[in-house]
């Protein structure tokens, strides 16, 4: 008992929710548990409050006004300085979907509201045990300016990699990503060095490099995985961006083994992580 007591005695615990009760609740729950806290009422104070203070675990609601809990999640996933923190969302929303969708962007753990205050501590101490309680690397970055640019461009193509045949428009991933589409477009032009737009061909024309190097899908097949919306538009996007045909490309790789054609650069990576 001593033990998981020592877990919890000043953990600095970030409480996010925009419904007071809800707050006051948590926050006798954990102060009599002894923990440090500190309070943010939507997404965008949980990420800036996070950059500030780097608690040692987050507990955060999902459904909330100006920016909700998963886009939060994301930018705080792909920000170095609080990637390590872990994320327990607390919620009312119970459809698989969403357990499933805040789990895969990087949340560690899911209660339901209404809670059992007992549930919510042991959750805690588990990853609180399970993180060490180590502050997250590079803690006390900034989260404005290009600091903050880079996390959303971070967060965005992240996103992209994983619907890259179907990607949002994007005001839907500026949505997805806690802010509005002239800020993310202005920070993919500063980052990048290219739009949205641009980054999504990129990108799959690197896909489609892999595939026609190491599979036997045709050129219309590869054409319709990676989202184009005809073999004629990707055969003619191939050469503009590498200076030869997809099936040249293949014929010349399947001839000369790991040696590049000239004009075409060497880039092979499955599905995943963009950045």
């Amino acid at each position: 008992m001593l033990n998981s007591r020592s877990v919890l005695d000043d953990a600095h615990i970030l409480v996010v929710d925009d419904q007071p009760d809800q707050l006051r609740l948590l926050i006798d729950v954990l102060r009599h548990a002894g923990c440090r806290i500190s309070i943010a009422f939507d997404g965008s104070q949980a990420y800036q409050r996070a950059l500030a203070i780097a608690p040692d675990l987050i507990v955060m609601d999902v459904r909330m006004p100006r920016m909700d809990g998963f886009a939060a999640c994301r930018l705080l996933a792909a920000t170095p300085a609080t990637r390590a923190i872990p994320i327990i969302f607390l919620t009312a929303a119970d459809e698989l979907h969403e357990r499933l969708e805040g789990l895969n962007i990087g949340a560690v753990d899911y209660v339901s509201k209404p809670f059992e205050p007992a549930e919510v501590l042991a959750r805690i101490r588990v990853h609180l045990s399970r993180a060490g309680r180590q502050p997250a690397d590079e803690a006390g970055t900034g989260g404005s300016g290009s600091a903050g640019d880079s996390a959303l461009v971070r967060a965005a193509t992240r996103h992209l990699s994983q619907r890259l045949s179907t990607p949002p428009t994007v005001e839907q991933l500026a949505r997805l990503v806690g802010t509005n589409e002239k800020r993310l477009s202005r920070a993919f032009r500063d980052e990048l060095g290219q739009t949205v737009f641009e980054y999504v061909r990129g990108e799959r024309l690197a896909v489609a490099q892999h595939l026609l190097s190491s599979t036997p899908l045709s050129i219309a097949q590869i054409a319709e995985e990676i989202g184009f919306s005809s073999a004629a538009n990707f055969a003619t996007a191939f050469k503009e961006r590498f200076g030869v045909s997809p099936s040249v490309y293949r014929q010349e790789r399947a001839h000369n083994g790991e040696q590049r054609v000239p004009g075409v650069g060497h880039i092979e990576r499955p599905y995943g992580d963009a950045v």
